[in-house]
C-alpha cells in the first residue's frame, strides 16, 4: 500500500522568497498595494498542490520568535532588519486565503516554524507518513531521513528540488543528515546571526566534519590542528557548542499530529474568489481553479460542490452578458455600416490579423463598436485585391478627421492599415496608453483592464487559435462566427473602458498629458517603426570574422595564464580556475547553488589581482557583442523592406521613457571602441542621403538646475560653460581653466550621481577616491550647490504627503513604499522621488520635440524621415539636398520644445553611418 504524504510549508521562508523574487519589478495592483509577497507564496503553494497532489498539507508560521534560543543567545536574529511593510500587509491576506482554502495554519507562541515543522515531521513519520518540508531554508536538511524530505519549490525556471539523504550527503559533505547540525554549528549562519567558529567557512567545515565526524569530537582533538585554525577553535569552543545548540531544530514543540486535521478539503471558492478579485489576482484565480479541479477529479470528489453553480459567475463574460454583435457580410450590410460609421463622432475599431508583426500581418477582419453591448464585424477575404477594394470604401471613414478613433494599442492598427494605403486620421483615444498614465505600474493589456475595471472576462485568444507554438492556428482559419464574437467583444470592451479612463485621466490631472503628448506621439512612433533603418550586413559579416579571430586570440592567452584549457562559458569551471587554482581571492563569494560567483561586478573587483581577469572580462564583452549584435542584427532585417524595424513601447517604463524591442536599438553600445563599430553598421538610405543625429546636451542636469533653481548651476549653463568643468572649479576651488581631466571626471560622476542618490560608498566604487575623500567631495558639492539638497528634501516630502511625484508636465510616478519601515525599501522610493521627475521630464521634453519635428517635416514637405529615438537622441535619414534647412528646423524645434530656467542645447552630427553622425 502506498504511503500517505504530508506536506508542511515554511510560510515566512516562502513569503520572503516570493517578495524578493519580484523586488526589481514589484506587483502593484490598482489600489497601490504591493502584492508580490502574496503572489510569490501562492505560486509556491499551488505548485505543490498541482504537482504533488498531497493527501495532507499545512502551513506553519512563526509567532514571537524562539524563546529558547533567545534565552541562550540574546543576539539570535537580532541583526535582522524590520520586516518590509509589503510583507507585513501581506500576512493577513495570506491567512485569509489559507482559511478560505481550508488549509490548516500551524502556529505556537514562542516557537519558530522550523520547530513546529520538525516536531510534526517526526510524529507523522512514526505514523507511517512520507513527509515533505516545503522550504528553501537549508537548516531543514538536518531532519531529512528515509521518510522525511526537503522540498525546495521551483525558482527562475528551474524545477523543484527534493532532497533526500543522498542529496544532503552530497550538498553538505556529511555521512548523515544529523551532521548538518554540526556543520551549521561550525560555520555559523549569518541569516540567523549564529556566530559559528571564527575562520571556519563552508569548505573548512566540510573538511573538519570529514576528519572528526562531529563538533564535539573536533573540540576533543584540536591538538591535531595547526596554526591559526587551532587557535581560533580552541579559543572559541564554547561559541561552537552554543552555535550548534542554536542551529538544532527543536523536536518537542507541544503540537499533535491528528491526520484528519491535515486532510486536503474543499475550499470555500466564493470567499477565495472574493479575496482574489480584491487583490486583482485574475490569472492566479484561474490557475487555482484548474489546480483544484484537477486535484478534485483525481480524488474523485464532486466537482460541482467545488465549482458548480455561481461560485465564479459574478464575473461577467460573453456567455452571461446580453450583447448584439452583427456580421457584415453582404454588400447592403457593408453599405449600411459605412453610413452609420460616418454619422458618429467617436468609433472604436479593432483589427484582426494573421501576425503580431504589423509589417507581415494580413487583415482578416475589422470590428467596430460605438454602443455598449453592440458592434459589427467586417470579415475581409484572403485575396489581397478584394480586401483592398473593400478597404477603399472605408477609407473615407478612417481618414475622416472629425471622427475620434478609439482602440487598444492603436499604433498596431495604424501600421496595419498603413500597409493598405490607409491613414488613420482624427483624434485618437487609446485605452492602453490612457491607462499607462492613470496607473503606470500596472499591466495595460485589455484582459487585465477588462477584468479590473469592468469585472468582465474576455474570450481568451487561445480558445480560437490555440497556445503559442508551431501548432497555433491563424485567425484566418477560425470560424467566422467565432471571429465575430471575439473581435467585436474586444471593440465593445475597449469602447466601455474609454469613458471610464477619460474620467480617471481628469481625476489624476493627466488628461492634457494624454491629449497633448501621448496621443499625438502614437502616430509619430508608427511612422518611425514603419520607416525602419538601413543596415550594412556585409560590414557586420566582416566584423564577425574579426571578432572570431580576436576571441580566439584571447582564449589562447587566457588558457596560457590558467595553465590549462577549460570552458570559459561555464561559471563553475571558471570559478574553479580563478579561486581554486589561481587563488585570486582569499574569501571568494559564492552563489546560492554553492558555485563561485563570477559575475562581471565580482570579477571587476579582482582585475588588478591577476592579469587573467581583464582578459576574461574582455572575452565576455566580445562574445556579447558578437552574439547579441553583430550576428543577431542581420537576422532582424525585414525581407519585404530590407530594413530593420524596431518597435517602440510607449507603456512600459514608469518614468515615461520609451523602450525598444525586436530589436532593442536603444542598447546599441557606444562606450567602447569595439561597441561603437556596431553603430557603424546603421547607414543612410543611399548615397544621396545622410544620417543626422540630434542629441540633447546634458538635459537631465539642465532639468535639475531648473527644478532646484540652483543659482550656481543656472549661471554656468546660461553662460554656456562646460557644467562638469564649472562644477570641478567650484568644488576643488581652482580657476576653471586650470581644472584637470581627473577633477572634471570626478565632478561629472557626482553631477550625474546626484540623480541616482550617489553615496560616498558608491562614488568611491566609481572612482579611485577613498570613501572619506568621496564623502568630502559630496559634502563640498552640496555646499557649492545648496539648493540641490533643498530640492531633494522637497521632493521626498512631497512624495510622503501625496504618495507620488510629478514631471514638469504632470506625469505621475506613484511611490507606495515611501513610508516603508524597511530602510532599504524606503530609501529606494526616496531615490525614485528625486530621480523620476528628472528622467520623466527629460522623456516629456523629447516627446514634445518629436511631435513638433514630425509636424514641421510634414508641414514644410521635407522628405527627411525620423528613424530612431535613443533616450536623449534622435536619428534622421536626410536627403543631402535639404540637410542644412532640416538641421536648422530640428535644432530649433528641439531647443524650443520646453522653456526651462536654462537653455536647452542640442548637438548635431551627420555622416554616412550612425557612428559618424553621433
Amino acid at each position: 500500500m502506498q504511503k500517505k504524504r504530508l506536506f508542511l510549508l515554511d510560510a515566512y521562508a516562502l513569503i520572503f522568497r516570493g517578495y524578493y523574487a519580484f523586488i526589481k519589478n514589484p506587483r502593484i495592483n490598482s489600489k497601490g498595494l504591493n502584492t508580490s509577497a502574496i503572489l510569490g507564496f501562492m505560486n509556491s503553494l499551488l505548485e505543490v498542490i498541482k504537482k504533488e497532489r498531497p493527501d495532507h498539507l499545512a502551513v506553519a508560521f512563526d509567532k514571537g520568535g524562539s524563546v529558547e534560543r533567545t534565552e541562550m543567545f540574546q543576539a539570535y536574529k537580532a541583526h535582522r532588519e524590520e520586516t518590509p511593510e509589503a510583507i507585513r500587509l501581506a500576512i493577513p491576506y495570506i491567512w485569509e486565503i489559507l482559511q478560505a482554502l481550508h488549509i490548516p495554519i500551524l502556529v505556537k507562541e514562542g516557537f519558530e516554524a522550523d520547530d513546529i515543522i520538525g516536531t510534526l515531521a517526526k510524529k507523522a513519520e512514526k505514523q507511517g507518513y512520507l513527509v515533505y518540508m516545503v522550504t528553501p531554508d537549508k537548516d531543514f536538511a538536518q531532519l531529512v531521513s528515509e521518510n522525511i524530505f526537503m522540498y525546495r519549490p521551483s525558482r527562475s525556471g528551474n524545477d523543484a528540488e527534493i532532497w533526500g539523504v543522498p542529496e544532503v550527503q552530497e550538498k553538505f559533505g556529511v555521512q548523515t543528515p544529523e551532521q548538518v547540525i554540526d556543520f551549521l554549528g561550525m560555520m555559523g549562519d549569518t541569516a540567523d546571526n549564529i556566530p559559528g567558529l571564527p575562520g571556519v567557512g563552508e569548505k573548512t567545515a566540510k573538511k573538519l566534519l570529514a576528519d572528526f565526524g562531529s563538533l564535539e569530537n573536533l573540540l576533543s582533538n584540536t591538538h591535531k590542528l595547526k596554526g591559526k585554525l587551532r587557535e581560533n577553535i580552541e579559543n572559541n569552543a564554547e561559541l561552537g557548542i552554543l552555535s550548534k545548540k542554536l542551529a538544532r531544530i527543536i523536536l518537542d514543540v507541544p503540537v499533535e499530529f491528528n491526520e484528519r486535521d491535515f486532510e486536503i478539503s474543499n475550499p470555500d471558492m466564493e470567499q477565495v474568489t472574493k479575496i482574489f478579485e480584491d487583490l486583482e489576482f485574475r490569472q492566479l484565480l484561474q490557475n487555482l481553479i484548474k489546480t483544484y479541479q484537477n486535484a478534485t477529479e483525481q480524488t474523485q470528489a464532486i466537482q460541482t460542490d467545488l465549482f458548480g453553480g455561481e461560485s465564479l459567475s459574478e464575473r461577467k463574460n460573453i456567455q452571461n452578458t446580453p450583447h448584439f454583435y452583427q456580421l457584415v457580410d453582404t454588400p447592403i450590410a457593408l453599405k449600411i455600416l459605412l453610413q452609420n460609421l460616418l454619422t458618429q463622432s467617436e468609433v472604436c475599431f479593432d483589427t484582426e490579423t494573421t501576425d503580431l508583426d504589423s509589417l507581415q500581418a494580413e487583415l482578416v477582419g475589422i470590428a467596430f463598436s460605438w454602443h455598449q453591448g453592440k458592434g459589427y464585424y467586417l470579415p475581409l477575404p484572403e485575396n489581397p485585391a478584394q480586401t483592398q477594394e473593400i478597404l477603399q470604401d472605408f477609407k473615407i471613414f478612417f481618414e475622416n478627421e472629425q471622427i475620434t478613433k478609439v482602440g487598444q494599442n492603436l499604433k498596431y492598427d495604424i501600421k496595419v492599415l498603413a500597409n493598405y494605403g490607409i491613414e488613420v486620421k482624427g483624434n485618437l483615444f487609446d485605452t492602453m496608453v490612457a491607462h499607462y498614465l492613470i496607473n503606470p505600474d500596472m499591466r495595460h493589456n485589455m484582459d487585465v483592464l477588462s477584468q479590473t475595471y469592468l469585472n468582465y472576462s474576455p474570450i481568451p485568444i487561445e480558445n480560437l487559435i490555440g497556445k503559442k507554438g508551431s501548432g497555433q492556428l491563424s485567425m484566418r482559419w477560425v470560424a467566422l462566427e467565432d471571429q465575430k464574437e471575439y473581435a467585436v467583444e474586444d471593440a465593445d470592451i475597449t469602447w466601455q473602458l474609454k469613458d471610464l479612463f477619460r474620467e480617471k485621466l481628469q481625476q489624476t490631472h493627466t488628461a492634457s498629458l494624454y491629449t497633448d503628448l501621448e496621443a499625438p506621439l502614437i502616430r509619430v512612433l508608427a511612422k518611425m517603426e514603419l520607416e525602419g533603418i538601413a543596415l550594412n550586413t556585409d560590414f557586420l559579416k566582416t566584423l564577425s570574422v574579426t571578432l572570431d579571430e580576436d576571441i580566439s586570440t584571447l582564449e589562447n592567452a587566457i588558457f596560457a595564464l590558467a595553465g590549462e584549457t577549460f570552458n570559459l562559458a561555464s561559471p563553475k569551471q571558471l570559478g574553479d580556475i580563478l579561486f581554486e587554482k589561481l587563488k585570486i581571492a582569499d574569501k571568494p563569494k559564492k552563489t546560492k547553488t554553492g558555485q563561485y560567483a563570477t559575475s562581471e561586478a565580482i570579477l571587476s573587483d579582482f582585475a588588478e589581482h591577476h592579469p587573467i581577469v581583464a582578459q576574461i572580462l574582455e572575452w565576455r564583452q566580445l562574445q556579447k557583442l558578437k552574439s547579441t549584435y553583430v550576428d543577431a542584427l542581420p537576422l532582424e532585417v525585414n525581407p519585404k523592406t530590407g530594413r530593420v524595424h524596431t518597435t517602440y513601447m510607449q507603456t512600459v517604463a514608469a518614468t515615461g521613457r520609451l523602450s525598444s524591442n525586436n530589436p532593442n536599438l536603444q542598447n546599441i553600445p557606444i562606450r567602447t571602441p569595439r561597441g561603437q563599430q556596431i553603430r557603424k553598421a546603421f547607414v543612410a538610405r543611399d548615397k544621396n542621403h545622410v544620417l543626422l543625429a540630434a542629441d540633447y546636451s546634458q538635459i537631465e542636469l539642465r532639468i535639475i538646475a531648473s527644478l532646484s533653481q540652483e543659482p550656481n548651476m543656472i549661471k554656468a549653463f546660461n553662460q554656456g560653460e562646460d557644467i562638469h568643468r564649472a562644477t570641478a572649479s567650484q568644488v576643488f576651488g581652482v580657476p576653471i581653466d586650470e581644472v584637470t581631466r581627473e577633477q572634471r571626471s570626478h565632478a561629472k560622476t557626482v553631477n550625474f550621481g546626484i540623480i541616482y542618490g550617489v553615496s560616498a560608498f558608491g562614488l568611491s566604487n566609481q572612482t579611485e577616491l577613498s570613501r572619506s575623500e568621496s564623502k568630502q567631495l559630496i559634502d563640498t558639492y552640496y555646499a557649492t550647490y545648496p539648493n540641490l539638497r533643498g530640492y531633494i528634501n522637497k521632493q521626498i516630502a512631497f512624495a510622503q504627503e501625496h504618495g507620488y511625484v510629478e514631471t514638469i508636465l504632470g506625469r505621475r510616478r506613484y511611490l507606495p513604499d515611501i513610508h516603508s519601515k524597511n530602510q532599504v525599501v524606503r530609501s529606494a522610493a526616496e531615490r525614485n522621488a528625486v530621480n523620476a521627475p528628472i528622467q520623466g521630464s527629460a522623456a516629456d521634453i523629447i516627446k514634445i520635440a518629436m511631435i513638433r519635428i514630425q509636424n514641421r517635416l510634414e508641414k514644410e514637405n521635407f522628405q527627411t524621415k525620423m528613424l530612431l529615438q535613443v533616450h536623449d537622441e534622435l536619428v534622421f535619414d536626410v536627403p543631402k539636398s535639404e540637410l542644412e534647412a532640416v538641421k536648422k528646423a530640428i535644432q530649433s524645434e528641439m531647443e524650443n520644445a520646453y522653456s526651462l530656467t536654462v537653455p536647452l542645447v542640442v548637438d548635431l552630427g551627420e555622416g554616412d553611418n550612425w557612428l559618424e553622425a553621433h
